[in-house]
């Protein structure tokens, strides 16, 4: 479901109300200015405020989300389009001399808004501008800097090398400095982990501006920033130890209707999903078809580091209920497997669509909320009945069960703030597009309960959820960080009561000091 940019941008603009000034704008502007008076780049034109022409679009830009369109929490004092760190420094130190709260934002792919959007007085730094990568092949890594895309750091590294790859998400428009502080993943989980579990190095920018790499900042806070969330600084770069894949990989998409046997194979799929070599990783979508199909249907989608002679062997021994053909597979290089995993045919699209900024995930930028869950036992086959049933009645729901073991399993639940590791077959990710009420995706939810993880039911920070923790007061930490971080949460705790004592790098479900 596609949107055209224009017609999106021509409904902002009628919805969003008249700006007004902060009453420190100008104030906070000169602040700016002076603070980057050195910078070999003018912070003027990075600057944009509500009187500046330009303010509704940029504001706009990065809006992937279209359920905070009508919202009347999105009018920031200024939006900082970061060209070089100085700026990112200078609007650190004058964002917190100002009391004003401060939202980073990276990419944009933000479920519930929390990079622009506030009930407080913000302002927004915009780092898609600091987007340089660069790869040194011969170390087997890259320097990242945290606007930068997916995409463009799959596109970059393909230039350098066939046998290259880095384990990030599926969806190229995702930002990278957004992705790895909450820990994303992607199809190379299994074989690599996650993306947090490859990077080496960092550049953050603190709270009293001053920019600090790994030795600088402490294992401390290196270990808090892989996973812990937008809770201890802005990061400006990663430092990426880049992973090893064959020049011939495979992928297929098979779909699966009720009738085709569905449940069975979605059954089978739970007790050997994780357990397959960790070269292969199969996803389940569960997503109603339009016409002509009109139903309820099942796709697995996989992506295996071998040839179609080996993989078929394997399927038919392991996973014999899905019938894999030959005719399904397609034999491809890795990074070529980033457009068919966007729906994408490689032969009629160059691979610098994974350059394009506007590509939407999939489910396109219609108004979605986004709910998680992770599942330690089978589901049985009755409730996997039940579950279809809830989720055709929908018709506005979209579920992805991406499986875990291989790598994941091998690596201790304390080594990154990210805990979800062994025990675990595999996540759900709940996309439901909102019409005029989420008792749909409620229902199917509440639901799920008796099958997915308890004391806590766990989630997933990346597909930030603030209806988890929410209270008659709002979020409660002790609540959303035993669901996000289980034991690591006191540690990361520990951490931003040393690193950010007061708080200013804050919101909804960030990090609390142990003094708040």
């Amino acid at each position: 479901m596609k949107t055209s940019g224009i017609v999106v941008l021509s409904t902002l603009l009628l919805l969003i109300p008249l700006a007004t000034s902060h009453p420190s704008e100008e104030a906070f502007v000169e602040c700016l200015k002076n603070q980057a008076s050195m910078s070999p780049k003018p912070i003027s034109q990075a600057i944009f405020t509500p009187k500046s022409p330009e303010f509704v679009p940029t504001l706009f830009a990065y809006f992937r989300n279209s359920r905070f369109n009508t919202t009347t929490k999105r009018n920031p004092t200024a939006i900082i389009t970061a060209m070089h760190e100085t700026h990112v420094q200078a609007t650190v130190i004058c964002t917190k001399n100002h009391s004003l709260l401060l939202r980073v934002r990276s990419g944009g792919h933000d479920y519930e808004g929390l990079s622009y959007v506030s009930s407080e007085p913000f302002v927004i730094l915009d780092l898609f501008n600091l987007r340089s990568i660069d790869i040194d092949i011969q170390a087997e890594t890259a320097w990242v800097q945290a606007g930068a895309t997916l995409g463009e750091l799959y596109y970059s590294i393909s230039q350098k090398s066939k046998v290259h790859a880095f384990p990030g998400g599926v969806c190229a428009s995702v930002g990278t400095g957004g992705h790895f502080i909450g820990a994303g993943y992607g199809n190379l989980l299994r074989k690599h982990g996650l993306s947090v579990d490859n990077i080496i190095d960092a550049k953050i920018v603190d709270v009293n501006g001053k920019i600090l790499d790994r030795k600088s900042m402490g294992e401390d806070v290196f270990w808090a920033i892989r996973g812990g969330g937008a809770s201890f600084g802005v990061i400006l770069s990663w430092n990426l130890k880049l992973v090893s894949v064959p020049d011939v990989v495979t992928f297929f998409r098979v779909e699966k209707a009720l009738e085709e046997g569905a449940i069975d194979i979605v059954y089978k799929w739970q007790e050997v999903a994780d357990k397959l070599p960790e070269d292969i990783f199969i996803r389940l979508q569960f997503q109603y078809r339009g016409a002509p199909v009109n139903k309820f249907k099942v796709a697995f989608i996989a992506q295996y580091l071998g040839k179609i002679e080996t993989l078929i062997p394997m399927m038919n021994q392991q996973f014999p209920q899905l019938c894999l053909k030959e005719t399904d597979c397609i034999e491809t290089s890795w990074v070529e497997t980033t457009l068919l995993w966007q729906e994408m045919d490689p032969k009629k699209t160059n691979l610098t669509e994974l350059l394009n900024r506007n590509t939407y995930p999939a489910f396109g930028p219609s108004p979605f909320k986004v709910k998680s869950d992770y599942v330690k036992t089978s589901i049985p086959k009755l409730a996997l009945e039940e579950l279809w049933k809830k989720a055709n009645q929908t018709g506005n729901l979209v579920m992805q069960w991406s499986p875990y073991g291989g790598k994941m399993s091998q690596i201790p639940e304390s080594d990154t703030p990210f805990p979800h590791r062994a025990g675990y077959k595999f996540k759900i990710q709940y996309w439901y597009y909102v019409s005029e009420t989420l008792v749909e995706l409620q229902k199917v939810y509440d639901f799920m309960a008796t099958y997915a993880s308890q004391s806590p039911r766990e989630a997933f920070l990346n597909y930030r959820d603030l209806d988890v923790g929410t209270n008659g007061n709002g979020c409660d930490p002790s609540v959303f960080g035993a669901k996000y971080f289980k034991g690591n949460f006191e540690r990361l705790r520990k951490v931003k009561t040393e690193f950010d004592p007061d708080n200013f790098f804050r919101n909804e479900q960030s990090i609390p000091p142990l003094s708040a």
